[in-house]
Order: C-alpha cells, then sequence, then structure tokens
C-alpha cells in the first residue's frame, strides 16, 4: 500500500453506483464486469451503462446474463450491453473469453465471487472459493494485461471483502489438504488474495498505466448469501468474536441496497476522483484506513504485504501453468 495520504471523495457509505458517476461520460470506453447477472454486479454494469459504456456482462449463467442485460437496456436506453460465458473456475473457459476478446479494454471489474461455501474443489483439486475468487480473476485479468495496456489509463477493480480480516493467504495450504476447512478462513483467505492481487498488479503494471484497486462493497443482502445456513452463521459469529475480542459487542451492521454497494467499485472503475489511484484498498468510497484491533474495518496489514503479494502472483502463475 503506498504510504502517501489518504484518499477520501465526497462520496459515503450511502451514495450509489449512479451517483459516483453522474457526471462522468464514458462514451466509447469498454468495460467487463464479471459476475454480472446478480447482486452488485448487476448494478456496477448498469451503471457503467448508463455512463455511455459499452459493457460485457461475463456470467456463467448466461441466460440470466441475458435477462439482466435486457433489463440494463430498458433501465439506461443503452444498447451497448452483451453477454459472454465465463466460468471462472474453469481456465479453459477463461482461456477461450480471453482468446475471444479483440481490442482495448478499459475497466475490468472482478466483481464475480461465492462465499462460505461447502468444501468443494475444482477438477485441478483447488480449493472452491480461493479458485473462483482469486484463480480465476488472476487468470482472466493476466490473460487481458495487453488489451487493458492498449486502452491506456486502463482500471481494474477487485472486489473484495472485510472477510480479508478473518485470514492471510496460507501459503503452505492453501487448498485446506493440512488442516481442517473452514468455509469462513477459506472465503478470507480468498478475499485477502483480492487484495494482493491489486497491490502486486500495481506494482507489475504501472508502466502500462493500468490502475488496480481492490475494494469492500459493505454488507448487502444478495445472492452471495445463498450457502449460509445457521452453522455458517455461527461460525461467522465465532470468528467476527475472535477478531474484535472477548466480550466486545460486535458493531451494528447497517445494509446497503445494491445500488449502495456497487457505488465503490463503480467509483474505482470510473470516477475521475479516482485518477491516478493505484494498489490501494476502499470501503464506503474513500481509501480505507488500516486495520484496529476491536473493529471489523479497515485493511489488514496481511492483505496489503508487497512480499505476500509477489509470493502469491507467483504462487498463482505455478498453480494456473
Amino acid at each position: 500500500m503506498a504510504t502517501s495520504t489518504r484518499i477520501t471523495t465526497p462520496f459515503t457509505a450511502r451514495s450509489t453506483a449512479a451517483e459516483v458517476i453522474a457526471d462522468t461520460d464514458l462514451t466509447g470506453r469498454r468495460a467487463i464486469v464479471t459476475g454480472a447477472a446478480s447482486g452488485i454486479g448487476v448494478e456496477t454494469a448498469r451503471a457503467l451503462a448508463g455512463a455511455g459504456a459499452q459493457v460485457v456482462l461475463a456470467v456463467r449463467d448466461t441466460a440470466a446474463g441475458r435477462r439482466t442485460a435486457e433489463d440494463i437496456r430498458a433501465t439506461t436506453d443503452s444498447e451497448g450491453v452483451t453477454v459472454a460465458s465465463l466460468d471462472l473456475t474453469d481456465p479453459a473457459s477463461v482461456e477461450a473469453f480471453v482468446t475471444a476478446w479483440d481490442g482495448p479494454l478499459h475497466i475490468l471489474v472482478n466483481n464475480a465471487g461465492v462465499m462460505a461455501t461447502p468444501e468443494t474443489r475444482t477438477p485441478q483439486g483447488w480449493e472452491l472459493q480461493f479458485a473462483t475468487n482469486h484463480l480465476g480473476h488472476f487468470a482472466l485479468t493476466a490473460g487481458l494485461r495487453g488489451a487493458l495496456a492498449a486502452a491506456g489509463g486502463a482500471r481494474v477493480v477487485s472486489v473484495s471483502s472485510s472477510g480479508h480480516l478473518f485470514s492471510p493467504v496460507v501459503f503452505d495450504d492453501l487448498h485446506f489438504a493440512e488442516r481442517p476447512y473452514d468455509p469462513w478462513l477459506a472465503y478470507g483467505q480468498s478475499k485477502t488474495a483480492n487484495v494482493l492481487f491489486a497491490v502486486e498488479a500495481a506494482r507489475r503494471w504501472s508502466d502500462d498505466g493500468i490502475a488496480v484497486n481492490a475494494l469492500m462493497p459493505g454488507g448487502i443482502q444478495t445472492n452471495l448469501m445463498r450457502h449460509i445456513g445457521d452453522a455458517e452463521m455461527a461460525q461467522f459469529g465465532a470468528h467476527l468474536q475472535a477478531l474484535i475480542g472477548e466480550g466486545t459487542q460486535p458493531p451494528e451492521v447497517s445494509l446497503k441496497t445494491a445500488e449502495q454497494g456497487a457505488a465503490t467499485s463503480v467509483l474505482l472503475a470510473a470516477s475521475p476522483v479516482a485518477d491516478g489511484v493505484t494498489g490501494r484498498y476502499f470501503e464506503d468510497c474513500d481509501e480505507a484506513e488500516a486495520h484496529r484491533p476491536g473493529t471489523n474495518t479497515g485493511v489488514a496489514a496481511h492483505a496489503v504485504d508487497p512480499e505476500a503479494a509477489a509470493r502469491l502472483w507467483q504462487a498463482s502463475e505455478q498453480l494456473l501453468a
């Protein structure tokens, strides 16, 4: 993380995606939003399309993607919304998507994700949350680097979570082969990886004019919660209590709408207030402060450690090779 002045903006936790780029013209810009068939991905894509961008909804469920595209076209009067198939857990699908892309890419929002899934592994043996949330997006973004560089001033947005506070990347056991599987530790590790990716990509790609930032969208009731039952909530509570300290009352979570949840993504993707900003972690439309003990906000030191970021990059390349 850069040690220069913390960046704040005129926007807040209650600002919407449309509000943060109300005066921004994205005509002629091309954008990809992964996981854009549900949740904050829809509203991220809608705001970008509403500002004039050509937006590709990169989704696993293309039927849902087509319904979303129709809805966005109807609400924005934009004809530049299309759908493409992308399964982040399948390297062949990612490669096909990258191969099919032609021309410059101005905005890439790595939004898709899974949360607290039951213990599952991909055919390669990768833990599902790490594979989906990190490895798939790593392969996608690295594959599109040439297109991003060609755009001149491209922006990449990595959607992380305050869940990153639960776990660093455990390099000795990325896929829970040696330790008991815990859905929240697996989620936390994958979300830490999203921040570390932004840190290292920002360092590697600055000469290409590519800005890469990560963010916490906030608490939003979306389809992301579909795997979370009573047992998972109890585990979550235990991890949260361990994070903030025994006997400390957990802070009240004020849920956002999907439009509010998409605001920080859209700010980093397209707002002029984020010009020149790279390698940082935002929440509620401002750059996050360092995590303080007893809280569940801010960015953990383990998520912005440049050595861990470089190590994760190498480990990701080796896994995908």
